[in-house]
């Protein structure tokens, strides 16, 4: 069974293709849980995903636009995002949220390109050399 301490997970930016979500993310084979950071004005724009999620709010004041519906929620309060659901997410004031997603054809948080996916596979695999 893995541990981790989250020091030592790098930070990146999530989801930059919908979000300016920033942290740290520790990825399973059915669930991925992100400990994200957002300064006020930032957020995530509206976009829906197969991917079950739950948001919960340690700290900080977000509107959360669930199915075309504002809610505003602060420290303490946790959101579950249906599959398929439109919503966005705008931050009223610094904050810090846990985000657990599911896991779909290897996919939580990062959602990209097939391009992308191959382009951070080729990364990763240790290079060969010839001698």
């Amino acid at each position: 069974m893995p541990i981790y301490q989250l020091e030592d997970v790098p930070e990146e930016f999530v989801t930059p293709k919908h979000s300016t979500a920033y942290g740290r993310l520790i990825t399973g084979t059915q669930v991925e849980v992100g400990l994200l950071r957002y300064k006020a004005g930032e957020g995530a724009k509206q976009h829906a995903h197969p991917h079950e999620q739950v948001l919960l709010v340690l700290s900080g004041k977000c509107r959360l636009t669930l199915d075309g519906k504002p809610t505003i929620i602060g420290s303490g309060v946790a959101a579950l995002i249906p599959p398929n659901t439109p919503h966005a997410l705008e931050v009223l004031e610094d904050a810090e949220v846990v985000s657990c997603k599911g896991v779909i054809g290897g996919v939580g948080h990062r959602i990209i390109s097939e391009q992308s996916r191959q382009q951070r596979l080729s990364l990763r695999s240790p290079s060969v050399s010839g001698s």
